[in-house]
């Protein structure tokens, strides 16, 4: 039992002693970390590492409308009694959603040196895809979010209408003559002549509103049992709601859809606080508007802060030259919450809360910093 007890305060000693002997070393560390801009020059074996920087990618979602009349539109009152039909060509545009994707990269303006002439030890710097970034934060907020209705539909395959005859020209026979010389005498000599003649738009017209209106009689049979159809499923019924549709459009006209993807990249900087910033042009008329034109509505994004940042004390840049003072912390920054609203003009398209690092402190730890310890 003694032996035992002695064992226990023997290891307990050695590692109180390792431990007191560990943090003298990381305390007699002797790091210097400095701005890039204020380093003179890089020592071998120094790390450069760089603050993040959020991106953000706006992908928007776009459709486009076409109607187009159809080829009988001016016969659509007088043969089936329509009045809200498609005149004229028309085109339209409208957003359908917008999504926000957001990654980081390496700050251009935050590059940082690390020069050790000792052991420096700490887990704080993580290589990451994009690149050696001093980066604390969780990665909870690397996600999209997608704001809007979709409604999906096919591209716009064709703009021509099929004048729904079964014909398009109808035979002309009259009779002909030609004359012959027999024995010194003429004599006439009946033929038969054949000529296409095509039927006019108003006679087109009037066919496919009988072949319509016989759909319609059919369906009805159908539908109350009048009319046996075999096989004894809804495949008739289908067709002839595709068949009487097309015949309709022939009067009414088509409206085409086809939808349409953008992407705008936007990097947030702390002087849009306050300035709406323009993504793009949009126009209802012509979609997206390319250039410096400015027949559209400015699609614009606002940056509010919550500034839950602001109590962080704010790194003081101007400390001297590197010899005159020790500097053995690690620079790193914390993102603020910032609302992001995206509008057309009065009418906002998007609204969220995202964790971006520009609007956030950079601030300072120890350089031997070791995370879950």
């Amino acid at each position: 039992m003694k032996t035992t007890i002695r064992l226990s305060i023997l290891l307990i000693t050695l590692l109180l002693i390792y431990s007191c002997a560990s943090s003298n070393k990381l305390a007699d560390s002797n790091s210097v970390i400095l701005p890039l801009s204020d380093s003179s020059a890089l020592r071998d074996g120094s790390i450069v590492y760089g603050l993040p920087r959020t991106v953000f990618t706006v992908v928007v979602d776009m459709e486009r409308t076409i109607e187009k009349p159809g080829p009988y539109a001016q016969f659509a009152e007088d043969l089936l009694g329509l009045t809200d039909v498609i005149k004229n060509e028309n085109e339209s545009w409208s957003i359908e959603s917008i999504t926000v994707k957001s990654h980081d990269e390496l700050d251009p303006s935050e590059y940082y040196v690390i020069s050790s002439t000792s052991l420096f030890q700490t887990n704080v710097l993580a290589l990451r895809k994009e690149g050696l970034i001093l980066d604390l934060n969780p990665a909870v907020f690397y996600s999209s979010e997608k704001q809007g209705t979709v409604n999906e539909s096919g591209n716009i395959l064709s703009h021509s209408f099929d004048l729904g005859s079964d014909e398009y020209f109808q035979l002309q026979r009259d009779t002909a003559y030609k004359r012959l010389n027999v024995d010194s005498s003429f004599v006439r000599i009946p033929y038969i002549v054949e000529k296409k003649k095509k039927f006019t738009v108003d006679q087109l017209a009037e066919k496919a509103a009988k072949r319509l209106l016989e759909l319609r009689d059919g369906k009805h049979l159908i539908l109350t049992g009048e009319a046996t159809v075999f096989p004894q499923n809804d495949a008739a019924i289908n067709e002839i709601n595709r068949l009487e549709k097309a015949y309709t459009e022939l009067f009414t006209g088509k409206t085409l859809r086809e939808s349409f993807t953008f992407s705008y990249q936007l990097i947030p900087q702390k002087s849009m606080v306050g300035k709406p910033v323009t993504l793009f042009q949009f126009s209802d008329l012509t979609g997206p508007v390319m250039g410096t034109t400015k027949s559209g509505k400015p699609v614009t994004a606002e940056f509010t802060p919550e500034k839950k940042t602001k109590d962080l004390s704010i790194i003081n840049r101007i400390q001297g030259k590197a010899g005159s003072k020790k500097y053995d912390k690690l620079f790193y920054r914390v993102p603020d919450v910032v609302d992001l609203k995206i509008s057309l003009g009065s009418e906002k398209l998007f609204d969220s809360r995202k964790l971006i690092y520009q609007f956030g402190e950079v601030i300072q730890l120890p350089a031997n910093y070791i995370i879950g310890k």
